[in-house]
């Protein structure tokens, strides 16, 4: 057993975790080879008292040893520690005066400062910037922000606010606080200015629907219009409903009266005035709409109206001379009288017939100055044979 024991303390001494003592570490060249010489043993730490003056020695020989470098030329003094600073925290983002471009947050000018309209707007943020609108609510829209009661004082500040806009905004928004009574005369001419500038009009009668109108339209600025359309299924008969109480006057009730008696939106369109009078419920006003709408052409073609040409006094009248054509031949008695009315038809004949008889009088005078040539010759002969 004891030699079993033997064997095995050498084999446990391998697992040994050597520590070095306070004397390796810290102690003098010839303590430290003495030691290397001799098996480490361990020692128990010192006093806290021992262990400080054993680190303000280290460090005094430290700095000692080292002191020459504070007086030479490559020695700069370390930086003072930063103070711990009392000011106050800056406000959120909706209260910020440092222009900041989120595309989450809604824009705001900075001339728009103490409008206690920014008090109402609590569901989207906001931040001060250096912009042209009032506000800015999406990448292609902007808001002006205007009250009746600035209106009457300058009527004339929403025109130049729109002309500074330019071109550089889709959708431009005039929202108008209603704070007085009689809102007839500045309401109309604050519509008007909207409507000649291609502008859209909201009118809130508190500052909190004003602040609700810019936040719905920063919240729903990349949303679909899905959300504020009419929603209707994909079966048959739901379509079928929509498809006719989009014509006046025709009810749930009558679409399925119609469908009851023809079976079939063809059948209907199809179907005469009489027969879409028998059924029971249906009126002629509603017949009558029936009919036209789906007999009517999609396009509508209106008539021409003729132009009337005022006539031009007769020359002859005035000036008491027979009337002249274009080629200066005088014109013929009764062919005015000939003429027709001034449509297009009728001018064209016209024009026809003139130029068809020029073309036969100068078919004419080429003619006659043919057959005048032999006859001079002829009648020149008699007369010398007359001498002779």
């Amino acid at each position: 057993m004891d030699g079993e024991q033997g064997r095995q303390r050498p084999d446990s001494g391998k697992n040994l975790i050597k520590i070095p003592s306070y004397q390796e570490v810290f102690g003098n060249g010839a303590a430290a080879s003495s030691s290397s010489s001799t098996p480490p043993s361990y020692n128990p730490p010192l006093p806290s008292a021992a262990a400080a003056a054993a680190g303000s020695l280290s460090s005094s020989s430290f700095s000692e040893a080292f002191s020459f470098l504070k007086s030479s030329e490559f020695y700069s003094p370390p930086p003072p520690p930063p103070q711990p600073s009392t000011a106050p925290r800056p406000p959120l983002a909706g209260a910020t005066t440092t222009p900041s471009q989120s595309k989450n947050a809604i824009l705001v000018s900075n001339r728009q400062k103490g409008n206690p309209l920014l008090k109402h707007i609590r569901n989207a943020r906001w931040t001060f910037a250096d912009i042209v609108p009032d506000y800015v609510i999406g990448q292609s829209s902007c808001a002006l922000y205007i009250s009746l009661r600035y209106h009457l004082l300058h009527p004339d500040y929403l025109y130049y606010r729109i002309r500074e806009l330019q071109k550089n905004f889709k959708l431009r928004v005039i929202l108008c606080h209603i704070d007085i009574e009689d809102v007839v005369k500045p309401l109309h001419e604050v519509t008007r200015t909207s409507l000649l500038h291609d502008c859209t009009l909201l009118c809130g009668w508190s500052l909190e629907e004003c602040g609700r109108y810019l936040e719905t339209i920063k919240v729903f600025e990349n949303k679909p219009a899905d959300s504020i359309r009419e929603h209707t299924d994909n079966d048959y008969l739901s379509r079928f409903t929509h498809a006719l109480t989009s014509i006046r006057r025709v009810n749930k009730t009558d679409v399925i009266t119609l469908g009851s008696s023809f079976g079939s939106l063809s059948r209907i369109m199809d179907a005469s005035m009489e027969e879409l009078a028998r059924c029971p419920g249906i009126g002629e006003r509603k017949v009558k709409r029936l009919h036209d709408t789906f007999h009517e052409p999609f396009k509508r073609v209106t008539p021409r109206p003729n132009l009337v040409v005022p006539d031009t006094p007769d020359r002859e009248k005035v000036s008491g001379q027979p009337s002249s054509t274009n080629d200066g031949t005088p014109e013929k008695p009764g062919t005015s009288k000939n003429k027709k009315g001034p449509d297009v038809k009728s001018a064209l004949t016209a024009a026809f017939a003139k130029y068809s008889e020029k073309i036969r009088s100068q078919g004419r005078e080429a003619a006659h100055e043919a057959g005048e040539g032999p006859s001079s010759s002829t009648m020149e002969g008699d007369k010398t044979k007359q001498l002779d």
